[in-house]
């Protein structure tokens, strides 16, 4: 005779219906997508011409990466297209390759030198399930020579679950990798809170309309480095200036790890999107403190060629971004009053 079950145990059992199949999804997605890129990895380095070819063969990166790009996505950059060359030149024997591992846990996996490593990485990342930063973190504390130097191997191989623990199951589906590896669009709205959500919506607008030369360019714009993804809330170009402008929003108090944050977007911005003949780069913080409202202008170590005067010409004053910030404050503070019951 089946026993009753209240509500609640019903929807626990088929939520975690729902997440086992997701899981499984993923780890079937996941091992697709390392055996195509170890494929392509083996199809650059054959027709470069072989292991020690590499340098020959940079036109044909530039080629499959403009065609590929506009196809499928930023995972076919030039970067990403040497990973994968790399990939297969580091692992060429594909029934080597671990259907546990995704393309994120072999790209960490690569750079270890140590062929006997990134063995052992491979066989404990697997038989452990850990993930990427599970993985990450055990690599940078040395891992391999603790294990082996410790008498209770136990205690070291459980305490990376108290250290690291992993993300929750709802969110494996968006991993920017594979949701591009399968041409699904990344949903970003996750990234955004309601006030940070009205600030842009703002802010996109009044530059638009500003008539300074702001064209749009991204929302939410990724850039992806060495298998980390980083959101750049608003880029824009501006064909006056001719310099790419990104702007990073901060609803809490001002920290000098996100102006260092918005130092790397400038950098990354000049150093892989300005294209020649573009000015550099100019960042833009806004801080939207419950106390202070603070807008600050970053441009690339201080460069003293870079006509500031002429560049406060065509953006928008400190006081005007303020005013933007603390109306949509009041704004959102007077809706969320008026929502409650």
């Amino acid at each position: 005779m089946a026993i009753a079950l209240n509500q609640n145990d019903v929807y626990q059992n088929i939520r975690e219906i729902i997440l086992t199949a997701r899981c499984g999804i993923k780890k079937a997605v996941d091992f697709s997508m390392v055996q195509a890129y170890w494929q392509i990895g083996k199809q650059i380095m054959e027709a470069q011409g072989g292991e020690n070819r590499a340098e020959y063969g940079a036109p044909l990166l530039k080629f499959l990466s403009e065609r590929l790009t506009v196809e499928s996505g930023v995972s076919f950059d030039e970067t990403n297209l040497r990973k994968m060359r790399q990939f297969y030149s580091v692992f060429q024997i594909r029934d080597t390759l671990c259907p546990e591992l995704s393309w994120s846990h072999y790209r960490r996996i690569m750079r270890i030198p140590s062929a006997s490593e990134r063995e052992f990485y491979i066989k404990e990342c697997a038989a452990c399930n850990w993930s990427v930063r599970q993985l990450e973190r055990q690599i940078n504390t040395l891992y391999h020579k603790r294990l082996l130097a410790s008498t209770d191997k136990d205690i070291v191989r459980n305490e990376i679950q108290t250290l690291e623990p992993k993300e929750m199951r709802d969110y494996i589906l968006k991993d920017p990798y594979l949701l591009e590896f399968l041409e699904l669009k990344e949903n970003k709205k996750h990234h955004e809170k309601e006030i940070e959500q009205a600030l842009l919506d703002n802010l996109q607008e009044f530059l638009l309309e500003l008539g300074k030369g702001f064209s749009f360019v991204g929302r939410q714009k990724r850039i992806t480095l060495d298998g980390d993804h980083f959101y750049i809330d608003l880029v824009f170009y501006n064909y006056i200036l001719r310099c790419f402008v990104v702007i990073d929003l901060k609803t809490g108090k001002l920290t000098p790890q996100d102006i260092g944050q918005l130092d790397f977007y400038v950098r990354y911005f000049d150093d892989k999107i300005r294209q020649e003949g573009d000015n550099p780069t100019i960042g833009l913080i806004l801080c939207a403190d419950k106390n202070e409202s603070v807008a600050k202008y970053s441009v690339l170590n201080d460069n003293k060629n870079l006509f500031t005067s002429k560049y406060l010409t065509y953006l928008p004053t400190e006081l005007e971004l303020k005013t933007i910030i603390d109306e949509v404050k009041e704004i959102t503070a007077e809706s969320n009053k008026s929502e409650k019951p």
